[in-house]
């Protein structure tokens, strides 16, 4: 006797498929905000850590061939120079999950950049983050940097918490951006530069409007 295939079965695969689909990111796509953060506040691993951290998001929606970096800025440390976020990402135009152009190039970037909004900068699943209004808030965008896109002056821990390896209270604090450009700071409507974290604890970032989250983009 021929088995029939319950209605309900059918319908869960054709859905499991569906999301399968929406989860492969635009050939296009050179920009995204992580899904994720590392869970451990601010301590990234460094810059390293960050750029590998981007890579494996990109690769899991099978755009894992380019090279993916982090958007964040690095102070003078231990000899080491400084290092500007704007060095890190190549030239532009990028695009989004869905293939949108949410910069045209440096200087749109760190500009006006009007094709930027919420709706737009989109994390790597093709997902609207949770903005300011939203529960939970994580507007909060980790870069370390000022709004052209260098490092913001200062000691490391100041301003990048200890260069993207600190994650405990007292270590100092992180320069955010809101990507939804709304809330609070010196800067509220800023990608990159809108106020510093209350530290760099998940707690402290969480507390500040965020998640430890931060921009990637495709440098080549």
């Amino acid at each position: 006797m021929r088995r029939l295939i319950p209605t309900l079965t059918v319908a869960a695969i054709a859905t499991a498929g569906s999301i399968l689909v929406h989860a492969q990111a635009s050939p296009q796509m050179s920009f995204f905000i992580t899904s994720v953060g590392s869970g451990k506040g601010a301590d990234l691993g460094g810059l390293a850590g960050a750029d590998a951290h981007c890579q494996a998001l990109a690769k899991a929606v099978g755009a894992g061939g380019k090279q993916w970096r982090a958007y964040l800025s690095a102070a003078s440390m231990d000899g080491k120079p400084s290092i500007n976020a704007k060095d890190r990402i190549g030239k532009g135009p990028w695009y989004n999950a869905k293939g949108e152009v949410v910069a045209k190039d440096l200087a749109d970037l760190h500009g006006e950049a009007p094709l930027w909004t919420k709706q737009t900068a989109l994390n790597e699943k093709g997902m609207v983050v949770n903005g300011r209004g939203d529960t939970p808030n994580t507007h909060d965008i980790l870069t370390g940097s000022k709004q052209d896109g260098t490092v913001t002056e200062g000691e490391a821990n100041m301003a990048t918490c200890s260069n993207w390896a600190a994650s405990t209270d007292g270590a100092g604090s992180a320069t955010v951006g809101h990507f939804d450009r709304t809330g609070g700071g010196t800067a509220p409507t800023s990608l990159n530069a809108a106020h510093p974290s209350k530290g760099c604890s998940q707690a402290n970032l969480v507390g500040t409007g965020g998640a430890g989250l931060f921009y990637c983009f495709a440098a080549k």
